[in-house]
Formats: structure tokens, sequence, C-alpha cells
């Protein structure tokens, strides 16, 4: 699909999407294509539709994964080949690797006091505690933690705008502990990789395996 695989390159390029947007957009596609055998310009719905079920079907893939490949799909379909987009009466996927957005305070403090680990609680906390989004956690900063005026900095949240939230004392000694042991450079939360940051699986796994101990 070179004429076309071109065109999308140019048009993210153009709209400012990030690196990692359009690599992944871009593999999505190009994989659509190569499980078809066919250029994109000549499938459609249904051809979509099947490929959306063999990833979460037959390669097992995650939700937030299947839900990129969605977006990347809706983005050839309309911007690329410029049509309507086809998938639009089929149901966006929806996945249970969130984090569940209400929870009593006593809930709270039972999933953090199962969690042993200082990283996976402080992260966890985050969540709960600042109201952030898992993907939010694991884009944290160590420059983004204003101490003297307690707040947070999320950078490029939901529709791409800095925003700051509150950060509280309980949250604030928390980080502090954190800090104290394991002294993170860049990433707040890093992976096992100390340049990269912690995927949100792992967030989910942590709060998972908490929820079974307490079940």
């Amino acid at each position: 699909m070179g004429k076309l695989k071109d065109r999308m390159l140019e048009l993210m390029t153009i709209r400012n999407y990030s690196k990692k947007t359009i690599q992944a957009y871009v593999s999505h596609i190009t994989a659509y294509t190569r499980y078809f055998g066919k250029t994109p310009a000549e499938m459609g719905e249904e051809e979509m539709r099947k490929y959306l079920f063999y990833l979460k079907d037959e390669k097992r893939t995650s939700w937030s994964n299947i839900n990129v490949a969605y977006n990347a799909l809706k983005y050839f379909s309309e911007k690329v080949l410029d049509r309507d987009f086809e998938l639009a009466k089929i149901p966006r996927p929806r996945g249970q690797w969130k984090l569940p957005e209400v929870l009593s305070e006593s809930e709270v403090k039972m999933i953090l006091a199962a969690v042993e680990n200082i990283k996976h609680q402080v992260m966890l906390m985050g969540a709960y505690s600042a109201g952030l989004r898992l993907s939010e956690v694991t884009h944290l900063k160590v420059s983004d933690i204003d101490s003297e005026r307690n707040l947070i900095r999320v950078s490029q949240g939901k529709g791409q705008k800095d925003r700051y939230t509150i950060l509280s004392q309980v949250y604030l000694l928390k980080l502090k502990t954190y800090w104290d042991i394991h002294r993170p450079t860049t990433w707040l939360f890093p992976g096992t990789n100390k340049s990269k940051r912690i995927s949100e699986s792992t967030i989910q796994k942590v709060f998972t395996t908490a929820k079974k101990k307490l079940a």
C-alpha cells in the first residue's frame, strides 16, 4: 500500500500526531493489509470487523491495543481513503483494563493495604487520590510533581491539553517515601528498563492481584 501509506504518514505528520501514534496506526494498517492480502482500498466494513475479531479471538490482543486498531482503521478510512467510517455501527471496543472509577474510601484503603510493593502502592494511589487515568499515571515525570504548590501536572492528558490536579498531603508523604527508596530520575514510575515508563497493563495486574487477595 505504498502510496496510501505515504499519504497516511504525511497527513498524520502535518496534524502533529506523536511518533508513537503514527507508528502504532501504520503498524495496524500494515498488519490489516497483510492479513487479507489485499490493498485497504479494496476492503471495507466486513474486513475491518473480521480484523478486530481476529485481534481479540485469535491473537488475544489487549483491549487497549484493539482500541488503537479501531482508531487506526477509522483514521485511515476517513482521512486517507476519504470515506465515511464504515465501522460506525460497530461499538468501540470496551475492555476491563481500566481501574474502576468509583470505590468507597474503605475499599480503596483495603486495596492499598493489600499491595506490599511501595512503588505499586503509590501508582494506585495516584489513580485514586489524584483522580488520574492509567495512561496519565504511567506518563508522570518527576518534574510533574510540584510539592511547593501541592499540584501534579498532567501533561497532554485527555484532549491533548496539560492540566493540574491537587496533590494531597497524604499522597505527597507517600511519594516522598517512594522517592527515598527508588530515586527515579525522569519517569516517576519507570519500568524494568529505567529509561522507559511503566506500562498500563502492569498497574492493572497490580490492582487485579490486590483484589484477589481480598476475595
